[in-house]
């Protein structure tokens, strides 16, 4: 037993040995040479930041900046920098040096900064080129350095990736918690429970019958696998919050042609973003606009008219605002008020829940969806590993009926408008659409009713309303990133995660019968697909725990 053990330690410190060596020489051949770039941006500017980093910034300090002795870390110094090549005086600016470890790097780095000019930019530049071993840098090539000397992890390599793209204030919120590493500390707080886990059942599997290992092992890792798979369950049912957040949400425009799709998406967008005329099918395509709602990123997308057309054009145009209908988080579904003035003018009774209701109809739109990614796990008692958590469909895609042309409503009609009470309204048609769909909701259902409201494209009259229900449904799917347990964001996360949950669940049907050293295998795959999210695969720390924990070879 105890040669077998002594050969598998063997085994596996040579492979933790060959994976090091690997990245070692990887690490080496990337970090040979000293690059550098231009870190703030291009044009004219007050100030222009250049940043070194690698083995030759202290022979760039002596040679550019003509230090004798390195500076005091950190510390900004006011130089003259000249080409080391021809001593001409490119600029004087500060210098600062930050030595290794304690750089963004991990290497040494310095940073220049000097006026903003192109010309002084582009000699420094050219200065740089001329020192031996320095490079400029690729694109990523300082984020990947510092991720490859361990400053960085891979999920606060994306976050800090999003930060330099977040176009609104709630995207930015959301990289920056991703950036100080709350993504990592949860992964990594999954990853030290699962290598807890291993460790345990190796050990009972290797040593249980000469060492003092005690047969409850098993079940206690049982229970901590069942804890870890309601845990990363809610992680991955979190109503694709966090990656809304990041790519923004799909905010599709719909209606009969010529109830004003066009102007409200000029009207939201506050430029002629696309062409309003009174011809019937002007918009024959999908007109994309990005906007920020409240810090929402949301991408708005303008449709053709949904109606029966023998124009080959045109028809290719309804089938695409169908489809895109379908992938929409949100449907902005536009009705003509005059039509139902002209019913009411006909002596043809409606009300507006039934005119609401028959446009809807005529349309043919299903407001009401649900898919395997909507569920969501509500009150799992995550102190019991055999709970079976509670499915239940949480998102519907959800619909705002805006009522267009209030301008042109007059007399009995418009009165009528003013008397109703939206939020009866509102819970009349959605009552309505709800028994159209054969859905019936649970009390304190977390579906919202389709909100309605009344505008005018043309005077502004009702917008504030409109938007104000929009961004109520941007805060419902998007969440709140400061809140709670931060949110994937990244397609990826959610690929290895779901591998893992796979795994977990294979485990968690184990019975005493089974084989332990493939159950063991089943743990080891959702190690390293954990391990693949923060960039940390080894097998070193499974043998420290086994050793620590159990004393075993004293």
């Amino acid at each position: 037993m105890v040669a077998t053990t002594n050969q598998s330690f063997t085994q596996s410190s040579s492979l933790v040995k060959n994976e090091n060596k690997l990245d070692i020489n990887t690490s080496t051949s990337s970090h040979q040479s000293t690059i550098f770039c231009l870190s703030s941006g291009k044009g004219k500017c007050g100030i222009a930041v250049i940043r070194v980093s690698g083995q030759a910034c202290r022979q760039v300090l002596k040679d550019m900046a003509q230090f004798h002795h390195m500076p005091i870390p950190r510390q900004a110094v006011l130089r003259k920098i000249v080409d080391s090549g021809n001593g001409v005086v490119i600029d004087k600016g500060l210098v600062i040096f930050f030595p290794a470890p304690h750089s963004f790097t991990g290497e040494d780095c310095v940073e220049f900064h000097l006026h903003g000019g192109p010309a002084v930019v582009s000699a420094l530049l050219c200065a740089l080129h001329s020192i031996p071993g320095c490079r400029e840098a690729h694109p990523g090539e300082f984020t990947k350095r510092a991720f490859m000397n361990g400053k960085l992890d891979m999920t606060e390599v994306e976050g800090l990736g999003d930060l330099i793209h977040a176009e609104t204030e709630v995207q930015r919120r959301q990289a920056l918690r991703q950036m100080d590493g709350d993504l990592s500390q949860l992964y990594q707080g999954w990853r030290a429970d699962i290598i807890k886990c291993v460790a345990d059942l190796e050990a009972f599997i290797d040593f249980s019958e000469d060492q003092d290992i005690e047969e409850h092992v098993v079940e206690s890792v049982k229970s901590r696998v069942g804890k870890l798979r309601l845990e990363i369950s809610r992680h991955l049912h979190d109503n694709r919050q966090g990656e809304r957040l990041r790519d923004g949400v799909q905010v599709v425009i719909l209606g009969e042609p010529n109830v004003g799709k066009s102007s409200l998406m000029n009207a939201l967008s506050q430029r002629p973003a696309a062409i309003v005329t009174d011809v019937a099918g002007t918009t024959r395509d999908i007109i994309e606009t990005h906007l920020n709602i409240a810090g929402y990123p949301v991408l708005l997308s303008d449709t053709a008219g949904l109606r029966d057309t023998a124009d080959k054009v045109e028809k290719e145009g309804v089938i695409r605002a169908r489809k895109r209908a379908e992938q929409a988080d949100v449907k902005v579904v536009v009705l003509d008020l005059q039509q139902w003035q002209n019913c009411k003018n006909n002596n043809r009774k409606s009300s507006i829940t039934e005119f609401v209701i028959s446009q809807i109809n005529s349309l043919g739109l299903q407001l009401y969806q649900a898919s395997a990614s909507s569920l969501q796990i509500l009150n799992a008692d995550l102190s019991d590993s055999d709970s079976t958590p509670q499915l239940v469909d949480e998102e519907y895609c959800q619909t705002i009926i805006v009522l267009n042309k209030l301008d042109l409503v007059q007399g009995n009609t418009l009165e009528d408008l003013k008397s109703i009470d939206n939020k009866v309204l509102n819970c009349a048609v959605g009552s309505c659409l709800e028994a159209q769909s054969g859905r019936e909701l649970e009390p304190n259902s977390p579906v919202d009713f389709p909100s309605v409201c009344c505008v005018s494209c043309t005077t502004g009259e009702g917008m504030q309303e409109f938007l104000a229900i929009l961004e109520s449904k941007l805060k419902i799917m998007c969440g709140d990133p400061l809140a709670g347990s931060p949110s994937l964001t990244q397609a990826r996360h959610r690929s290895h995660l779901t591998k893992c949950l796979a795994d977990l669940e294979q485990f968690g049907q184990m019975t005493p019968a089974d084989d332990f050293v493939i159950a063991s295998e089943a743990l080891r795959r959702v190690l390293r697909e954990i391990g693949k999210l923060t960039g940390k695969i080894t097998t070193e720390e499974i043998l420290d725990v086994i050793f620590r924990d159990f004393c075993i070879g004293k």
